[in-house]
């Protein structure tokens, strides 16, 4: 997609959203996960897509697939780049190279519940290698503040949002 396809595609989402705010508020589509076979999972969305997890031999998994933490990652690192495109195109800049890396650190010991570690990671670093033939690299910094504010993927990571549970028995 050009960068007058996405420019145009984000003006238009924007003034749609900004006469139609109600609208801003969804649902997002769901993540429906079934366990296959020991620890493999597929998890499938309402398209139809589907997406495989596997867990390492070390706590009983087959790797035949990524982990779960790494799709985290995965997603945090596609949203970013993502969403640096998207801005770029809005403000044109015009992108000549754009890698977006993400690694976290974890103990493991929190997902067996050991010592009152944290399941989850305790830090994530993101990465970022840009180039641009339009941009020095004070606007390219000022683009990528910009981007860290408002990449959803990295807000929730960074936040705390309200998580519920539903449990039904069958």
């Amino acid at each position: 997609m050009s960068n007058e396809k996405i420019r145009k595609s984000v003006e238009r989402a924007i003034q749609y959203l900004d006469q139609y705010p109600e609208k801003a508020r969804v649902i997002d589509p769901a993540a429906t996960c079934r366990i296959e076979d020991g620890l493999s999972c597929i998890v499938i969305a309402p398209d139809g897509t589907e997406v495989k997890t596997d867990m390492p031999p070390g706590v009983g998994g087959g790797a035949s697939a990524p982990s779960p933490g790494w799709l985290m990652r995965a997603g945090l690192a596609s949203c970013d780049a993502t969403a640096i495109a998207m801005r770029a195109a809005q403000i044109g800049v015009h992108l000549t190279e754009l890698e977006v890396i993400v690694d976290s650190e974890s103990d493991d010991r929190g997902m067996f519940g050991m010592d009152h570690a944290l399941a989850g990671p305790l830090s994530v670093r993101t990465r970022i290698r840009i180039a641009a033939k339009n941009a020095d690299q004070d606007q390219l910094s000022e683009m990528l503040e910009w981007v860290e504010e408002h990449s959803p993927v990295a807000d929730d990571i960074r936040r705390s949002v309200p998580m519920t549970t539903e449990i039904e028995f069958v």
